[in-house]
Protein backbone atom coordinates (compact mmCIF):
# COMPACT_ATOMS: atom_id res chain seq x y z
CA UNK A 1 0.00 0.00 0.00
CA UNK A 2 0.83 3.79 -0.29
CA UNK A 3 0.90 6.05 2.34
CA UNK A 4 -1.36 8.79 2.41
CA UNK A 5 -0.10 12.42 2.71
CA UNK A 6 -1.44 12.23 6.27
CA UNK A 7 0.31 8.92 7.26
CA UNK A 8 3.65 10.54 6.13
CA UNK A 9 2.97 13.20 8.28
CA UNK A 10 2.55 10.91 10.94
CA UNK A 11 5.34 9.02 10.28
CA UNK A 12 7.91 11.99 9.87
CA UNK A 13 10.51 11.43 12.21
CA UNK A 14 9.26 7.93 12.96
CA UNK A 15 9.62 5.78 9.96
CA UNK A 16 10.98 8.04 7.71
CA UNK A 17 12.92 11.56 8.03
CA UNK A 18 12.32 14.30 5.30
CA UNK A 19 14.61 17.23 5.66
CA UNK A 20 13.52 20.23 5.91
CA UNK A 21 9.84 19.17 5.94
CA UNK A 22 7.07 21.82 4.84
CA UNK A 23 3.33 20.53 5.50
CA UNK A 24 3.11 23.05 2.13
CA UNK A 25 4.85 20.33 0.34
CA UNK A 26 2.40 17.36 1.65
CA UNK A 27 -0.10 15.76 -1.15
CA UNK A 28 -2.27 13.42 -0.95
CA UNK A 29 -0.32 10.17 -1.50
CA UNK A 30 3.58 12.04 -1.72
CA UNK A 31 5.45 14.62 -0.85
CA UNK A 32 6.59 17.34 -3.26
CA UNK A 33 10.50 17.66 -3.52
CA UNK A 34 12.69 21.02 -4.38
CA UNK A 35 15.67 21.23 -7.34
CA UNK A 36 18.85 21.97 -5.28
CA UNK A 37 20.32 24.75 -7.09
CA UNK A 38 23.54 22.77 -8.74
CA UNK A 39 23.44 20.17 -11.79
CA UNK A 40 26.52 17.86 -12.54
CA UNK A 41 27.39 17.81 -16.46
CA UNK A 42 29.59 15.22 -17.74
CA UNK A 43 32.23 15.85 -19.60
CA UNK A 44 33.29 12.95 -21.63
CA UNK A 45 31.45 12.50 -25.02
CA UNK A 46 31.28 9.35 -24.38
CA UNK A 47 30.52 7.58 -21.24
CA UNK A 48 32.11 4.15 -20.11
CA UNK A 49 30.50 2.38 -17.24
CA UNK A 50 34.00 0.60 -16.02
CA UNK A 51 35.88 3.83 -15.47
CA UNK A 52 35.18 7.03 -13.53
CA UNK A 53 33.56 9.81 -16.19
CA UNK A 54 35.22 13.13 -15.82
CA UNK A 55 32.02 16.34 -14.81
CA UNK A 56 31.76 19.66 -13.66
CA UNK A 57 29.37 21.49 -11.51
CA UNK A 58 26.88 24.51 -12.59
CA UNK A 59 24.84 26.68 -10.68
CA UNK A 60 21.13 26.96 -11.04
CA UNK A 61 20.92 31.04 -11.10
CA UNK A 62 17.71 32.25 -9.80
CA UNK A 63 16.39 33.96 -13.06
CA UNK A 64 16.95 29.98 -14.30
CA UNK A 65 18.88 27.83 -16.31
CA UNK A 66 18.20 26.65 -19.91
CA UNK A 67 18.50 23.00 -20.40
CA UNK A 68 19.30 21.57 -23.88
CA UNK A 69 17.65 18.26 -25.02
CA UNK A 70 20.93 15.47 -25.70
CA UNK A 71 22.16 16.30 -22.69
CA UNK A 72 22.02 14.43 -19.28
CA UNK A 73 21.90 17.00 -16.19
CA UNK A 74 22.53 15.35 -12.46
CA UNK A 75 20.75 17.46 -10.16
CA UNK A 76 19.44 17.06 -6.65
CA UNK A 77 16.79 17.08 -4.50
CA UNK A 78 17.07 20.05 -1.49
CA UNK A 79 15.16 17.42 1.12
CA UNK A 80 17.15 15.07 2.84
CA UNK A 81 15.42 11.84 3.43
CA UNK A 82 15.62 8.85 5.46
CA UNK A 83 13.21 5.71 4.92
CA UNK A 84 13.66 3.03 7.74
CA UNK A 85 10.15 1.26 7.26
CA UNK A 86 8.97 2.01 4.05
CA UNK A 87 10.25 1.60 0.61
CA UNK A 88 10.52 5.49 -0.95
CA UNK A 89 9.47 5.93 -4.91
CA UNK A 90 10.49 8.98 -6.39
CA UNK A 91 8.31 10.28 -9.71
CA UNK A 92 8.16 13.59 -11.60
CA UNK A 93 5.42 16.24 -11.21
CA UNK A 94 2.67 16.12 -13.87
CA UNK A 95 3.17 20.15 -14.28
CA UNK A 96 7.10 19.55 -14.91
CA UNK A 97 6.59 16.22 -17.36
CA UNK A 98 4.08 18.35 -19.38
CA UNK A 99 7.15 20.65 -20.03
CA UNK A 100 8.72 18.00 -21.57
CA UNK A 101 11.21 17.33 -18.60
CA UNK A 102 12.34 14.26 -16.88
CA UNK A 103 13.47 13.92 -13.56
CA UNK A 104 15.02 10.39 -13.22
CA UNK A 105 15.72 7.96 -16.41
CA UNK A 106 15.57 4.48 -14.69
CA UNK A 107 16.61 5.57 -11.40
CA UNK A 108 13.24 6.26 -9.25
CA UNK A 109 12.98 3.47 -6.79
CA UNK A 110 14.37 3.58 -3.34
CA UNK A 111 15.77 0.90 -1.20
CA UNK A 112 14.33 0.47 2.79
CA UNK A 113 17.31 2.26 4.47
CA UNK A 114 18.01 4.62 1.97
CA UNK A 115 19.50 7.56 3.55
CA UNK A 116 20.69 11.06 1.70
CA UNK A 117 19.74 13.11 -1.03
CA UNK A 118 18.42 12.30 -3.76
CA UNK A 119 20.05 12.24 -7.22
CA UNK A 120 18.09 13.11 -10.21
CA UNK A 121 18.75 12.01 -14.25
CA UNK A 122 17.37 15.60 -15.71
CA UNK A 123 16.63 15.11 -19.62
CA UNK A 124 14.32 17.14 -21.33
CA UNK A 125 12.68 16.81 -25.61
CA UNK A 126 12.94 20.90 -25.82
CA UNK A 127 14.83 23.27 -24.32
CA UNK A 128 13.60 24.33 -21.19
CA UNK A 129 14.36 26.78 -18.44
CA UNK A 130 14.40 25.47 -14.73
CA UNK A 131 14.73 27.12 -11.64
CA UNK A 132 16.07 26.31 -8.07
CA UNK A 133 14.30 25.22 -5.48
CA UNK A 134 11.16 24.64 -7.48
CA UNK A 135 8.61 21.74 -7.09
CA UNK A 136 10.48 19.15 -9.45
CA UNK A 137 9.20 15.70 -7.95
CA UNK A 138 7.56 14.14 -5.66
CA UNK A 139 8.65 10.96 -3.33
CA UNK A 140 5.93 8.54 -2.08
CA UNK A 141 6.20 5.40 0.35
CA UNK A 142 5.26 1.50 -0.47
CA UNK A 143 4.60 -0.37 3.16
CA UNK A 144 6.74 -3.61 2.77
CA UNK A 145 5.79 -7.05 3.73
CA UNK A 146 8.10 -10.34 5.11
CA UNK A 147 11.59 -10.08 6.42
CA UNK A 148 13.49 -7.33 4.85
CA UNK A 149 17.67 -5.67 5.61
CA UNK A 150 18.32 -1.99 5.14
CA UNK A 151 20.32 -1.00 2.24
CA UNK A 152 23.63 -0.23 3.43
CA UNK A 153 25.41 0.14 0.46
CA UNK A 154 28.38 2.44 0.30
CA UNK A 155 27.77 3.32 -3.46
CA UNK A 156 24.93 5.52 -2.91
CA UNK A 157 23.69 5.93 0.32
CA UNK A 158 24.63 8.49 3.27
CA UNK A 159 25.62 11.01 0.26
CA UNK A 160 25.84 14.67 0.75
CA UNK A 161 25.47 15.94 -2.83
CA UNK A 162 24.96 14.75 -6.49
CA UNK A 163 26.17 11.77 -7.17
CA UNK A 164 27.80 10.92 -11.02
CA UNK A 165 27.67 6.94 -11.67
CA UNK A 166 29.74 4.79 -9.92
CA UNK A 167 28.69 1.48 -11.69
CA UNK A 168 32.66 1.10 -12.41
CA UNK A 169 32.49 -0.48 -8.68
CA UNK A 170 30.43 -2.90 -9.73
CA UNK A 171 33.83 -4.06 -12.02
CA UNK A 172 35.83 -3.58 -9.39
CA UNK A 173 34.59 -7.04 -7.66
Amino acid sequence: MILSGKEIIAQQGKGLEITPFSPSQVNPNSYNLRLYNELLVYDEPVLDMKHPNAYHRIEIPEDGLVLQPGKLYLGRTVEHTRTMNYVPMLEGRSSVGRLGVCIHITAGFGDVGFNGFWTLELYCVQPVRIYPNVDICQIYYHTIDGDYELYTSNKYNNNESIQPSMMYKDFEK
